[in-house]
């Protein structure tokens, strides 16, 4: 009897792991996570540290980046491509920042369908990110903001809130 308890215990605890977030083993923030390029470029390279060949060379201040990983002072990032490699940590920004995945996205006044539009996005845009509902995000860019749809950017998780 004592036996079938345990394998019971511990089919309960591996369900309940199943659900958490993972977390960098150097800054224990959730992986995967979202951030920016700091630097106006950026190599991505095949491992973690200098003498790794490089993959992929950023050269856009602000490019919305998924840390993946974590090693000492590189973290492994990917773009909306899927593409990147291992970047030193001074390179990489906490700010958030998105790209615009539809052209002429609309940016309306509330996050609403049939909200007035302020302004249009292109396709590429990379802007900066505000408060974000289940289903929107305000961004702002090029001296406009507004409220645009969450599944029309890139650099944002879907179910991720902000305020």
């Amino acid at each position: 009897m004592r036996a079938f308890l345990t394998v019971i215990v511990l089919a309960v605890a591996t369900v309940g792991t199943a659900f958490a977030q993972e977390r960098g083993a150097v800054t224990n923030l959730p992986l995967p996570r979202y951030v920016s390029m700091e630097a106006s470029k950026g190599y991505a390279r095949h491992g973690p540290g200098r003498t790794h060949r490089i993959d992929w060379v950023y050269q856009h201040r602000g490019q919305p980046l998924q840390i993946t990983a974590e090693y000492g002072h590189w973290r492994r990032v990917r773009d909306q491509d899927g593409a990147g490699g291992w970047m030193h940590y001074s390179l990489l920004s906490g700010t958030r920042t998105v790209l615009v995945q539809q052209d002429m996205l609309a940016m309306r006044r509330a996050p609403e369908p049939d909200a007035s539009v302020i302004a249009s996005a292109e396709l590429g845009v990379i802007a900066e990110l505000g408060d974000c509902t289940p289903d929107w995000c305000r961004i702002s860019a090029g001296g406009q903001s507004g409220w645009v749809p969450k599944s029309a950017l890139w650099g944002v998780a879907p179910g991720e809130i902000r305020d």
